[in-house]
């Protein structure tokens, strides 16, 4: 890997960290305010919310200059949201503004990989960004949650930074410098030189466009199996994320500082299994992945019998490494097969629309659920047994593929 690309990860580490961080910060703003409970997946939900209305035209704006600087005006976008949270607007709005920022950043994001590396390196740097992706995770989670408990509260009041009057915009105040770190390394990102015709601007073209894209995308055998995995690992990961907390309240009596924790042994997981994946499993390889996906809600099934911490971090380290090891394959697959069929922008973008079209809908149910009193236990295993039935038929849709494709030929062609 050369320089660039650690530099981009360098980027992505920061600013995924800030939107993780970020994300407990609204979720402890709502409990001040006395939110209802179901406004709290809500946030999540109201940050996807770009990656779906403006998935037509992100990519063509990521394909239209380099994309290092794609990514620095999408950071700059993000730390106009947090500005809104310290003017007490109301969070829901405020993170719908960081989302906004971060549905400009994620085709620049990926798409630069395209263009800067090899397809044989594919797998390999998926494995590296999704891995380095889970840390912020991890580390964005933890923080959020020292940052919103009273001991960190505390000590940041007690530096006596200037404007700052609560412990929520103390919070705040140490997110946007995190976004402006990330914004600092986005500048030092290289041009890769890579161009594209020019992009079309009339927005009833970009739609037009895009859903040619999107049927490319979900007509060829094997690009509709890796967009259907990755939209089904995305939304349920993100549904899982605020099963998890309500797991973590109710059936093992955490707080929201300590409960943070919990997602980050998921997220140590999935890096775990995304390391695994990106040494063991080259790109031709990367569809026997998918058996590891009906094993995963199968086991998610299980967290209905545990009531012991102790018992809760390795099965969910387990729930995580799963997820990361099938999961990384099937996106290197992707946006490599995007990557030939269209423009990496696009690929990406249509990536993204469906990817959070499954958390949208994932996470209104899930709403829903908790609107209607539904009890946990059955939440959990609802849950758990959608996500190994639709891996399962996946499975038997690829394997009906391959009666009538050699999967291996297409990758194959992949190279030429």
């Amino acid at each position: 890997m050369n320089r660039g690309f650690y530099t981009i990860m360098a980027a992505q580490f920061f600013s995924s960290l800030a939107d993780n961080a970020l994300l407990f910060v609204a979720i402890s703003l709502l409990t001040s305010m006395n939110a209802p409970a179901s406004l709290t997946p809500l946030l999540k939900l109201s940050f996807v919310l770009f990656y779906v209305l403006l998935a037509a035209f992100v990519g063509a704006f990521a394909d239209s200059l380099p994309k290092g600087r794609v990514m620095f005006i999408a950071n700059l976008i993000k730390i106009g949201g947090c500005a809104l949270m310290f003017l007490s607007v109301h969070p829901l709005l405020a993170y719908a503004v960081v989302g906004f920022g971060a549905a400009v950043y994620s085709p620049a994001k990926y798409g630069i990989l395209t263009e800067l590396l090899p397809p044989e390196k594919l797998v390999p740097a998926n494995g590296w960004i999704e891995g380095l992706t889970v840390m912020s995770i991890i580390l964005g989670t933890v923080a959020g949650g020292a940052l919103v408990g009273e001991r960190g509260a505390s000590f940041l009041l007690g530096l006596g930074l200037p404007g700052i009057d609560s412990g929520a915009e103390a919070a705040m105040a140490v997110v946007v410098g995190v976004y402006v770190l990330a914004a600092l390394f986005n500048l030092r990102i290289p041009d890769t030189g890579a161009r594209y015709e020019h992009q079309e601007r009339n927005p009833a073209k970009l739609i037009a466009d895009f859903a040619n894209c999107s049927a490319t995308l979900w007509r060829d055998k094997l690009g509709q199996i890796s967009l259907a995995v990755t939209t089904l690992f995305w939304g349920a990961g993100a549904t899982l994320q605020f099963i998890v907390l309500k797991w973590a309240e109710r059936s093992l009596h955490m707080p929201l500082d300590k409960a943070t924790n919990l997602i980050g042994v998921v997220a140590i997981g999935v890096a775990l299994g995304a390391a695994m994946a990106a040494r063991m499993i080259p790109l031709r390889k990367s569809l026997t992945v998918i058996p590891l996906g009906i094993i995963m809600g199968l086991v998610v099934c299980s967290m209905v019998f545990v009531t012991s911490v102790s018992l809760a971090y390795p099965l969910l380290a387990l729930i995580g490494f799963l997820s990361g090891f099938f999961v990384v394959p099937m996106n290197a697959l992707l946006q490599h097969r995007g990557h030939v069929l269209m423009s990496a922008g696009h690929s990406i973008a249509v990536q993204n629309f469906n990817e959070n079209l499954s958390i949208l809908t994932m996470l209104a149910v899930y709403a829903i659920m908790i609107t209607l009193n539904l009890d946990l236990d059955i939440i959990v295993v609802l849950f758990g047994l959608s996500v190994a039935g639709i891996m399962y038929f996946i499975g038997r849709r690829h394997a009906a593929n391959q009666r009538e494709h050699d999967s291996l030929a297409l990758i194959g062609e992949e190279k030429h």
